[in-house]
Formats: C-alpha cells, structure tokens, sequence
C-alpha cells in the first residue's frame, strides 16, 4: 500500500481515539451534511460491522452526528454533539445492524426534514480516510477529500461531454470521474472530483445545460 504523505499513516488532526472510528465517522457525516446542503430535522444512522460493535466506545455516534452539524474532525464540540443536536431540534436514532457489510467500517445515513430526505452509504477505510459508495440508491465511489461535483442527468447521448465542456474552458482539472445508473434510459448521477472548489456561476452554467436536473458541490 502507497502512502502520500504522513497524515495517511497517523491520520488527521481530530477528536476521539480512532481515526477510523471516530475521524472517519465525522467525515462520512460532514458529507451527508454537505450533500443535504442544510441542517436536517431527523437523522437515522444505521451501522454495520466493527462500526457496530464498537461505536459508543470510539465515539463514532457522537463524530457522525457531529459530522452532520458540519464540525470538523478537530472540532471539540464533537464531545457533546448528541446534545447540541438535540438543543438544535434534530432528532437522531441509531441501529445496530447484523447484516455483514462488504467493509467492516460501514454506515448508512439516511437525513431529511420537511422539504427532502437523502440517504448515503459510507465507509472509512483507515487514517481518517472514507469514501462514499452509495447516494439515494446511485452507486458511486466519492473520497470526500477532494473538492466535487454531483449531478443528477437524464441518461441522454453527449450528457457527459456537455458538463466536460464546461469544466475545460474553465481550465478546471479532474481528478476521477465516473457515471452511474439505476435503468438505462432514466436518470443518471455523474459524480466528478476535481482539483480545485468550483464556483457558484459554474455550477449555474452546468445545471442550466439541457438534460441536467441537479448540481451539488462539495468544498475542500
């Protein structure tokens, strides 16, 4: 196994005793928190394997819930973030789940309110490191450590050319791209990791292209 540089091997800055119980959990939850683009009104985490079993000890409750506030790894008040997300009016529920996942860090966050609902599957896979591997029933793999973009297309000829277009005359680099379908025919969800944050008038010009129906970004 590679490693980039010293952080993947002692992994981030952070609250808690495990990078991968407690700084990955954040992570999973700032994304979610990221791709509902508001502070939900109900939380229900599902967690599976070494998740499971030791998450109350690791503190991975408290870091995904904190992760949903948008606190960040280092961030103390991750601490007391069952309370202040119970003062905030965000109900949140957890379930252990016995069903053997593919990797043993998993978990299934489903958040929604009034207006919307979102449900992710995510794994941290050591040092901090997490990746995404499913959003509303889309197979994906998003690192959540890189600025992206998703967007949700009719699964059209020339859908992925157009949004390339876009992002080449703007001189924006990507990183990894890959598209994924539920039906053939139906919607789409292009998911792009690229080198740097994208401005809002791009997102704008991509989501005004014919076929597209929703552009969402994650900031580094």
């Amino acid at each position: 196994m590679k490693y980039k540089s010293v952080f993947d091997i002692i992994g981030p800055v952070m609250i808690g005793p495990s990078s991968s119980h407690t700084a990955g959990a954040a992570r999973i939850g700032r994304v979610a928190r990221s791709l509902f683009e508001r502070q939900p009104k109900w939380v229900d985490v599902h967690l599976y394997g070494s998740f499971a079993e030791t998450y109350k000890g690791h503190g991975t409750d408290v870091a995904i819930v904190g992760g949903i506030l948008d606190f960040d790894t280092f961030d103390e008040r991750i601490k007391s973030s069952l309370e202040l997300a119970e003062q905030r009016g965000m109900k949140v529920q957890f379930h252990v789940e016995e069903a053997i996942p593919e990797h043993p860090n998993t978990a299934r966050i489903r958040v929604g309110d009034n207006d919307g609902e979102l449900e992710l599957v995510g794994i941290s896979i050591g040092g901090g490191k997490i990746e995404i591997t499913e959003l509303n029933g889309f197979q994906l793999k998003l690192s959540g450590h890189h600025p992206a973009i998703l967007v949700v297309h009719n699964d059209r000829f020339g859908a992925i050319a157009k949004v390339s277009n876009v992002l080449a005359k703007y001189e924006i680099n990507i990183g990894h791209m890959e598209v994924s379908r539920k039906e053939k025919g139906k919607l789409a969800l292009m998911t792009i990791e690229v080198d740097q944050n994208i401005e809002e008038k791009i997102l704008k010009e991509i989501e005004d292209l014919e076929g597209m129906e929703k552009v969402t970004r994650i900031v580094d």
